[in-house]
C-alpha cells in the first residue's frame, strides 16, 4: 500500500490556471496513479485535502502504519511547520511531488519546508511527477 496525500487546491486540477497546472482533473490525476500503482504491482491509494489537519491525520497515520507516502503538500510545502513535523515522524519513504517547477515560480514558492525530511522530491513534470515518484518508490520498498 502506498498513499498518494495532496493538499489544498488539487481537487481543482483542471480548472485551477490550467496555463501552469494543465488541463487533467483530479479524476484524471486519481486513475493515473491508481493505473501506474497497478502496472507496479502496488496498491495505491489517493486522498485530497483542503485542510491541514486532515493532511496531517493521514500523514500519523501513515507512520504508525508504516505506509510509504507521495506527497503533494501544495501551499502547505512553504511555510506549514505542522506537516514538515508529520512528515518527520515518517517510519517509510516519502517522496515530496509538485505538478509544476516551484523554483522556476514565484519567490515565495522556491521554499520547501518539507524537503529537509522527505526521501526525495520530484517535481515540475505535470501529472508524470507523480508516476515517477511511484516508480522511485517502488523501487525503495522492494
Amino acid at each position: 500500500m502506498i498513499y498518494v496525500l495532496n493538499g489544498p487546491n488539487l481537487g481543482r486540477l483542471g480548472t485551477r490556471e490550467p496555463e501552469i497546472y494543465g488541463a487533467d482533473t483530479y479524476a484524471d490525476l486519481v486513475e493515473l496513479c491508481v493505473s501506474t500503482g497497478k502496472e507496479l504491482g502496488l496498491e495505491v491509494e489517493v486522498r485530497q485535502s483542503d485542510f491541514e489537519g486532515e493532511l496531517l491525520s493521514w500523514l500519523h497515520e501513515a507512520a504508525d502504519r508504516r505506509i510509504p507516502v507521495v506527497l503533494n503538500p501544495a501551499a502547505f510545502t512553504h511555510y506549514s511547520y505542522a506537516v514538515c513535523d508529520a512528515v518527520a515522524m515518517r517510519t517509510a519513504p516519502l517522496i515530496e511531488v509538485h505538478i509544476s517547477n516551484p523554483a522556476a515560480r514565484e519567490e515565495f514558492r522556491h521554499t520547501s519546508v518539507v524537503a529537509g525530511v522527505a526521501t526525495g522530491t520530484i517535481a515540475g513534470f505535470g501529472l508524470q511527477s507523480y508516476v515517477l515518484a511511484l516508480r522511485a518508490m517502488a523501487d525503495l520498498i522492494r
